[in-house]
Protein backbone atom coordinates (compact mmCIF):
# COMPACT_ATOMS: atom_id res chain seq x y z
CA UNK A 1 0.00 0.00 0.00
CA UNK A 2 2.88 2.38 0.79
CA UNK A 3 3.99 2.24 -2.86
CA UNK A 4 0.84 4.18 -3.76
CA UNK A 5 2.11 7.25 -1.88
CA UNK A 6 4.40 9.99 -3.16
CA UNK A 7 7.69 10.63 -1.36
CA UNK A 8 6.22 13.62 0.49
CA UNK A 9 3.20 11.59 1.56
CA UNK A 10 5.45 8.77 2.79
CA UNK A 11 7.49 11.23 4.85
CA UNK A 12 4.32 12.65 6.41
CA UNK A 13 3.00 9.17 7.16
CA UNK A 14 6.25 7.88 8.65
CA UNK A 15 7.52 10.85 10.65
CA UNK A 16 5.30 10.47 13.73
CA UNK A 17 5.63 6.66 14.06
CA UNK A 18 9.41 6.81 13.57
CA UNK A 19 10.03 9.62 16.07
CA UNK A 20 7.84 8.10 18.77
CA UNK A 21 9.06 4.53 18.20
CA UNK A 22 12.62 5.69 18.80
CA UNK A 23 11.70 8.05 21.65
CA UNK A 24 9.52 5.64 23.61
CA UNK A 25 12.17 2.93 23.18
CA UNK A 26 14.71 5.08 25.02
CA UNK A 27 12.26 6.30 27.66
CA UNK A 28 11.40 2.66 28.41
CA UNK A 29 15.06 1.95 29.18
CA UNK A 30 15.25 4.92 31.54
CA UNK A 31 11.91 4.17 33.21
CA UNK A 32 12.82 0.56 33.98
CA UNK A 33 16.30 1.61 35.12
CA UNK A 34 14.67 3.97 37.60
CA UNK A 35 12.48 1.13 38.88
CA UNK A 36 15.68 -0.83 39.53
CA UNK A 37 17.31 2.02 41.43
CA UNK A 38 19.12 4.13 38.83
CA UNK A 39 17.84 7.71 38.55
CA UNK A 40 20.48 8.88 36.06
CA UNK A 41 18.10 9.32 33.11
CA UNK A 42 15.47 10.99 35.26
CA UNK A 43 17.97 13.42 36.80
CA UNK A 44 19.08 14.46 33.29
CA UNK A 45 15.51 15.10 32.11
CA UNK A 46 15.42 12.14 29.74
CA UNK A 47 12.26 10.48 31.09
CA UNK A 48 10.08 12.54 28.80
CA UNK A 49 8.19 11.88 25.57
CA UNK A 50 9.40 15.21 24.19
CA UNK A 51 11.28 14.02 21.05
CA UNK A 52 13.62 17.02 21.14
CA UNK A 53 15.26 15.57 24.27
CA UNK A 54 16.08 12.34 22.44
CA UNK A 55 16.72 13.25 18.80
CA UNK A 56 20.04 12.12 17.34
CA UNK A 57 20.80 13.90 14.06
CA UNK A 58 22.15 10.78 12.37
CA UNK A 59 20.02 8.06 13.94
CA UNK A 60 16.67 9.84 14.19
CA UNK A 61 16.73 11.97 11.03
CA UNK A 62 19.44 11.13 8.48
CA UNK A 63 19.42 7.30 8.52
CA UNK A 64 15.60 6.87 8.57
CA UNK A 65 15.32 9.60 5.93
CA UNK A 66 17.82 7.95 3.60
CA UNK A 67 16.20 4.54 4.05
CA UNK A 68 12.81 6.05 3.28
CA UNK A 69 14.03 7.90 0.18
CA UNK A 70 16.03 4.97 -1.22
CA UNK A 71 13.24 2.46 -0.58
CA UNK A 72 15.42 -0.26 0.97
CA UNK A 73 12.37 -2.18 2.16
CA UNK A 74 12.57 -1.36 5.85
CA UNK A 75 13.28 1.65 8.01
CA UNK A 76 15.00 1.87 11.37
CA UNK A 77 16.91 4.39 13.43
CA UNK A 78 17.93 5.31 16.96
CA UNK A 79 17.80 8.15 19.44
CA UNK A 80 20.44 9.42 21.85
CA UNK A 81 20.80 6.56 24.33
CA UNK A 82 19.43 7.36 27.77
CA UNK A 83 22.17 7.27 30.39
CA UNK A 84 22.06 4.18 32.60
CA UNK A 85 24.53 3.49 35.41
CA UNK A 86 24.49 -0.24 36.29
CA UNK A 87 26.44 0.51 39.49
CA UNK A 88 23.15 1.70 40.98
CA UNK A 89 21.55 -1.72 40.46
CA UNK A 90 21.50 -4.44 43.13
CA UNK A 91 22.37 -7.07 40.51
CA UNK A 92 24.09 -5.03 37.77
CA UNK A 93 24.26 -7.54 34.89
CA UNK A 94 20.88 -9.18 35.48
CA UNK A 95 19.13 -5.85 36.04
CA UNK A 96 20.82 -4.35 32.99
CA UNK A 97 19.47 -7.24 30.91
CA UNK A 98 15.93 -6.38 32.05
CA UNK A 99 16.52 -2.68 31.31
CA UNK A 100 17.75 -3.64 27.83
CA UNK A 101 14.73 -5.86 27.21
CA UNK A 102 12.41 -2.94 28.03
CA UNK A 103 13.26 -1.24 24.73
CA UNK A 104 12.13 -4.01 22.36
CA UNK A 105 9.12 -4.75 24.60
CA UNK A 106 8.05 -1.11 24.31
CA UNK A 107 8.26 -1.41 20.51
CA UNK A 108 6.06 -4.53 20.54
CA UNK A 109 3.49 -2.68 22.65
CA UNK A 110 3.60 0.27 20.25
CA UNK A 111 3.15 -2.08 17.30
CA UNK A 112 -0.05 -3.30 18.96
CA UNK A 113 -1.16 0.32 19.44
CA UNK A 114 -0.58 1.17 15.78
CA UNK A 115 -2.30 -2.04 14.68
CA UNK A 116 -5.38 -0.90 16.60
CA UNK A 117 -5.15 2.55 14.97
CA UNK A 118 -5.10 0.89 11.54
CA UNK A 119 -8.01 -1.31 12.64
CA UNK A 120 -10.04 1.81 13.40
CA UNK A 121 -9.24 3.08 9.90
CA UNK A 122 -10.32 -0.23 8.37
CA UNK A 123 -13.55 -0.13 10.38
CA UNK A 124 -14.34 3.39 9.19
CA UNK A 125 -13.67 2.27 5.63
CA UNK A 126 -14.35 4.05 2.37
CA UNK A 127 -17.36 5.86 3.81
CA UNK A 128 -14.95 8.41 5.29
CA UNK A 129 -11.77 7.86 3.30
CA UNK A 130 -10.18 11.17 4.33
CA UNK A 131 -10.19 9.94 7.93
CA UNK A 132 -9.69 6.22 7.33
CA UNK A 133 -6.72 6.34 4.94
CA UNK A 134 -4.37 8.40 7.17
CA UNK A 135 -5.15 6.06 10.07
CA UNK A 136 -4.46 2.98 7.96
CA UNK A 137 -1.24 4.27 6.37
CA UNK A 138 0.12 5.63 9.65
CA UNK A 139 -0.86 2.40 11.38
CA UNK A 140 1.07 0.36 8.81
CA UNK A 141 4.11 2.62 9.26
CA UNK A 142 3.83 2.33 13.05
CA UNK A 143 3.64 -1.44 12.93
CA UNK A 144 6.58 -1.67 10.52
CA UNK A 145 9.02 0.67 12.28
CA UNK A 146 8.33 -0.80 15.72
CA UNK A 147 8.75 -4.39 14.57
CA UNK A 148 12.01 -3.53 12.81
CA UNK A 149 13.31 -1.68 15.87
CA UNK A 150 12.39 -4.58 18.15
CA UNK A 151 14.07 -7.14 15.88
CA UNK A 152 17.20 -5.07 15.17
CA UNK A 153 17.71 -4.30 18.84
CA UNK A 154 17.38 -7.96 19.78
CA UNK A 155 20.40 -8.82 17.60
CA UNK A 156 23.34 -9.84 19.83
CA UNK A 157 25.63 -7.12 18.50
CA UNK A 158 27.08 -4.85 21.23
CA UNK A 159 25.79 -2.30 22.19
CA UNK A 160 22.34 -3.33 20.92
CA UNK A 161 19.83 -4.47 23.52
CA UNK A 162 20.21 -8.10 22.52
CA UNK A 163 23.86 -7.99 23.55
CA UNK A 164 22.94 -6.64 27.00
CA UNK A 165 20.45 -9.46 27.42
CA UNK A 166 22.97 -12.08 26.30
CA UNK A 167 25.67 -10.56 28.49
CA UNK A 168 23.39 -10.94 31.50
CA UNK A 169 23.14 -14.67 30.79
CA UNK A 170 26.84 -15.36 30.20
CA UNK A 171 29.38 -16.23 32.91
CA UNK A 172 31.31 -13.17 34.13
CA UNK A 173 34.50 -13.84 32.16
CA UNK A 174 32.75 -14.50 28.86
CA UNK A 175 30.45 -11.52 29.35
CA UNK A 176 33.52 -9.32 29.86
CA UNK A 177 35.17 -10.67 26.71
CA UNK A 178 31.94 -10.38 24.71
CA UNK A 179 31.36 -6.76 25.74
CA UNK A 180 34.76 -5.82 24.29
CA UNK A 181 33.10 -6.04 20.87
CA UNK A 182 31.12 -2.90 21.65
CA UNK A 183 33.74 -0.62 20.10
CA UNK A 184 33.11 -2.34 16.76
CA UNK A 185 29.34 -2.68 17.07
CA UNK A 186 28.34 0.36 15.00
CA UNK A 187 30.75 -0.60 12.22
CA UNK A 188 29.39 -4.16 12.18
CA UNK A 189 25.84 -2.86 12.00
CA UNK A 190 26.65 -0.50 9.11
CA UNK A 191 28.38 -3.31 7.21
CA UNK A 192 25.39 -5.60 7.68
CA UNK A 193 23.10 -2.81 6.48
CA UNK A 194 25.18 -1.76 3.47
CA UNK A 195 25.62 -5.36 2.25
CA UNK A 196 21.92 -6.14 2.77
CA UNK A 197 22.85 -8.96 5.15
CA UNK A 198 20.79 -7.21 7.81
CA UNK A 199 17.76 -7.20 5.53
CA UNK A 200 18.26 -10.89 4.78
CA UNK A 201 18.55 -11.76 8.47
CA UNK A 202 15.42 -9.81 9.35
CA UNK A 203 13.29 -10.72 6.32
CA UNK A 204 11.65 -13.91 7.57
CA UNK A 205 11.07 -12.98 11.24
CA UNK A 206 9.81 -9.58 10.10
CA UNK A 207 7.39 -11.21 7.65
CA UNK A 208 6.02 -13.54 10.34
CA UNK A 209 5.64 -10.67 12.82
CA UNK A 210 3.94 -8.50 10.21
CA UNK A 211 1.49 -11.30 9.43
CA UNK A 212 0.46 -11.33 13.09
CA UNK A 213 0.19 -7.58 13.61
CA UNK A 214 -1.40 -6.86 10.25
CA UNK A 215 -4.04 -9.49 11.07
CA UNK A 216 -4.79 -7.54 14.26
CA UNK A 217 -5.22 -4.48 12.06
CA UNK A 218 -7.46 -6.36 9.63
CA UNK A 219 -4.87 -6.03 6.86
CA UNK A 220 -2.93 -8.38 4.62
CA UNK A 221 0.86 -8.54 5.07
CA UNK A 222 1.25 -9.18 1.35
Amino acid sequence: MMNELSLLQRIIVWILPVVFAITVHEVAHGWVAKKYGDNTADSQGRLTLNPIKHVDLVGTIIIPGLLLITGTGFIFGWAKPVPVDPRNFKNPRADMAVVALAGPVSNILMAIFWALIARVGMTIGSGAAMIAEPLIYTGIAGISINLVLALVNLLPIPPLDGSRILSGLLPNYWAWQYNKLERFGFIILLLLLSTNILGTILAYPLFIAQQLFFSIAGLSAG
